[in-house]
């Protein structure tokens, strides 16, 4: 590690296959915790390049626990974090609107580390239990209509770099990782990215793949559609900008859409929102997030169909019993 790191504090970066190695090693435990902190810091201070970035994605994969869903067409809806803006779990919740509708979805997922409660925290905190057996998940799937995947059960490096990127609290490249590496593959990804030259970077990546994707960017800098500003929305068609009332038919404000500062605040919030209780600007956020997922499937005809179906989902309790199912099944 010591030569990789001189290497890397002289300016240059990794070609594709040194990354790919880099962090099969990492995934084996042949670094130590000072090792692999020193080598995740590079990274915060410059841009990560393409090549690097699909060898660590490679790495993951190669080394992954697979999910095999059986055929079904599945979403992921994913934020990759570090936007530092500590809203609530809006991805997570929109997986549970769309998974309501009867879109199949596998969400893959994590611990917060730059922020209070990530997906698995919250999901964790309202009694589900995190598992890699693909007969469970895939019963998920059927009965439920989504099964949720911790990352760090089906990516060895993810386990190994955890304490390491929970002391840091900041953002790393992991986040970057984190929606590249769905071990179902689903067929179609709704990605949240917290600056433009992700965006890009993201952009290239995925038009690689024959998947259907919509990358999301709110200029005011949130991974997600925030509706406190217009939103970069990148499909394999093209690029657009929409305003807030396009995407939810209003503005919200920033404050409207904080997250809490605990995880047990995050997990009552949550239920508020899903059972229909939430404030308009909470639900206003979900459905504009849900809808462009919908949307990315190709199942509707335009972007208004895509949000009335959001929109029944969550008013007649259909994500709300997902979500009810989901955690019957633990």
């Amino acid at each position: 590690m010591k030569k990789i790191l001189q290497y890397l504090f002289e300016h240059k970066t990794l070609p594709y296959e040194r990354a790919k190695e880099i962090l099969i090693n990492i995934s084996k435990g042949l670094y130590n915790e000072t090792e692999v902190t020193a080598f995740v810091t590079v990274f915060l201070m410059r841009s990560i390049t393409i090549e690097e970035l699909q060898g660590f994605r490679d790495a993951l994969l190669e080394l992954c626990v697979k999910v095999d869903l059986n055929g079904h067409k599945t979403i992921d809806i994913v934020g990759t974090g570090g936007d530092g803006k500590n809203t609530f779990n809006i991805s997570t919740l929109a997986c549970f609107v769309v998974a309501g509708t009867g879109q199949k979805v596998a969400k893959h997922g994590n611990y917060g580390a730059s922020s209070i409660s990530g997906a698995s925290n919250v999901m964790e905190q309202l009694g589900y239990k995190f598992k890699n057996d693909q007969t469970a998940l895939l019963k998920e799937v059927d009965e439920a209509g989504i099964c949720f995947m911790h990352a760090p059960l089906f990516h060895p490096a993810l386990k190994t770099v955890a304490p390491i990127r929970k002391n840091l609290g900041l953002r790393t490249f992991f986040n970057m990782l984190g929606p590249m590496v769905n071990p179902a593959s689903p067929e179609f990804q709704l990605v949240g990215v917290y600056n433009l030259e992700m965006a890009r970077i993201y952009n290239y990546l995925l038009q690689q793949k024959a998947k259907s994707f919509t990358i999301i960017h709110s200029l005011d800098g949130y991974d997600e559609i925030s509706l406190t500003n217009d939103t970069k929305v990148i499909t394999n068609e093209g690029e657009k900008i929409k305003t807030p009332i396009e995407l939810g038919k209003r503005f919200v404000d920033h404050e409207s859409i904080y997250g809490g500062n605990t995880v047990e605040e995050a997990a009552k919030l949550f239920l508020k929102i899903i059972k229909g209780e939430g404030t308009w600007a909470q639900s206003a956020v979900v459905l504009a997030n849900a809808a462009t997922a919908l949307q990315c499937t190709g199942e509707f005809k335009n972007y208004d169909d895509a949000y009335h179906a959001a929109v029944e989902s969550l008013d007649n309790g259909k994500a709300y019993s997902a979500l009810q199912k989901l955690i019957s099944l633990q």
